[in-house]
């Protein structure tokens, strides 16, 4: 008998449920963080004071609480919580909910159909929730971690609000921490220093951090662990990136617009952010040297040979040795003038181009292989330059009808204040001849 009460207690402890779900708050003010949407003036909030559920929408990281908000919303209103995965369920999934919710609601009872993961449903699975939204059968509630506005049809986001939540701060976190101490009636093996640490590891995302301590109540150790020790223990969280959705794009876009704004260091992190959780990293030199063309561009010509050589470098060396050429690369371009006059410049004359049609080039720089060509004025008056005692001749090489046109101008930084210099040396020569 006693090794059957064995087996039992085994397979008792194997099925509980994880200390995350356990923990899950049953009402909006037992939530942690997200005040945006449950304080006092917050979205959610003002839904369950006015007793009056609208479809919502809600967007934030893996671990933020969206599954916990739907849950505690149709807790605080009595309503009847059905959850489905957009990514095991189909239309007939839908259909078979939305009968049983009409017999809920023949009953006087709501429904809170709560789909996780919309964004994994096409248009035609999306589109089959629009008229059960529309009557009132349920009362919808979706969750993604991709940008609502790419991946779901408009009529879809036309009747629901947006809620965006975000990760939980270390504070959040901490006090999660304590409160989870308190369920599972243990106090973790942790110094002061190492709580910190594993607040920061979770990186904002709460079953994360539950999942951890769940693991460190059940096991022994000697002695409190420290940060190393910990980080030794369990497995460090990988920092948000999913390489090709929305995350990706906030990172790429922080980068460039910290190269922009000549903050060295903060591109430099988010260059961090993106190595450290996958990114290609051909991805990012391919995005560097794009930069290097179109936001520093001639006011500093080394930055594009810099580019190609640090690509080249990690294309021979690859990591961990091409790193380094990475971050020189990052550090240089954070450090250099910008200018967009050259792609400015580009912009312009292809719209000139576009609107002037098929103008011919003045006679004077054209050649004349032929004796007919000749006649004809080809090459007449032309003057080449290098013979010339300046170097400069000022001959018209815009069409003969068309007003002279300047599309580049340069700024008064970095090596385009020398090619400044020139092309107003040139100008005023030309207007002296003129």
């Amino acid at each position: 008998m006693p090794k059957k009460e064995n087996k039992a207690s085994l397979l008792s402890a194997s099925i509980t449920a994880p200390l995350a779900d356990r923990m899950r708050p049953q009402t909006i003010d037992d939530i942690i963080g997200q005040k945006s949407l449950l304080g006092p003036t917050g979205l959610v909030r003002q839904m369950v004071e006015s007793g009056h559920l609208s479809n919502l929408l809600l967007w934030g990281p893996p671990g933020c609480g969206k599954t916990t908000i739907a849950r505690a919303l149709a807790h605080s209103t009595d309503m009847e919580f059905v959850a489905m995965s957009a990514v095991f369920s189909g239309v007939a999934d839908i259909k078979k909910i939305m009968e049983a919710a009409k017999m809920n609601h023949s009953l006087g009872r709501g429904t809170l159909l709560f789909i996780d993961e919309i964004h994994r449903f096409n248009k035609t699975q999306q589109d089959t929730l629009l008229p059960y939204l529309e009557n009132g059968t349920v009362v919808f509630v979706g969750a993604t971690t991709e940008n609502p506005s790419f991946e779901l049809n408009n009529a879809l986001l036309s009747r629901c609000h947006i809620g965006v939540l975000t990760p939980l701060s270390t504070e959040d976190l901490l006090e999660l921490l304590e409160r989870a101490e308190k369920f599972v009636s243990t106090k973790l093996p942790l110094t002061r220093e190492a709580r910190t640490h594993l607040a920061q590891m979770a990186d904002g995302d709460a079953r994360f951090l539950l999942n951890v301590v769940e693991y460190l109540a059940r096991t022994k150790f000697d002695s409190p662990l420290t940060p190393e020790e910990l980080e030794a223990a369990i497995q460090k969280r990988a920092p948000l990136s999913d390489k090709s959705g929305d995350e990706h794009y906030n990172l790429i876009s922080a980068v460039h617009k910290s190269l922009r704004a000549s903050d060295t260091d903060a591109a430099l992190y988010w260059t961090a952010r993106m190595m450290t959780s996958g990114q290609d990293p051909m991805y990012l030199f391919r995005r560097l040297t794009r930069f290097a063309m179109e936001d520093i561009g001639l006011a500093d010509p080394n930055a594009m040979q810099l580019a190609l050589a640090a690509w080249q470098i990690y294309e021979r060396m690859g990591s961990p040795e091409g790193d380094l050429a990475l971050t020189e690369l990052v550090i240089y371009l954070g450090t250099a003038p910008k200018s967009i006059a050259n792609y400015a410049a580009q912009g312009a004359a292809y719209r000139a181009a576009e609107q002037s049609g098929s103008l011919m080039p003045p006679k004077n720089i054209l050649n004349a292989p032929t004796r007919m060509m000749k006649n004809m004025g080809y090459g007449k008056d032309y003057i080449y330059e290098p013979d010339t005692d300046s170097g400069f001749s000022g001959q018209n090489c815009f069409p003969e009808s068309m007003k002279r046109q300047t599309y580049y101008r340069p700024r008064e930084i970095g090596f385009e204040r020398e090619i400044k210099k020139r092309i107003d040396y040139w100008n005023s020569m030309r207007n002296k001849k003129d």
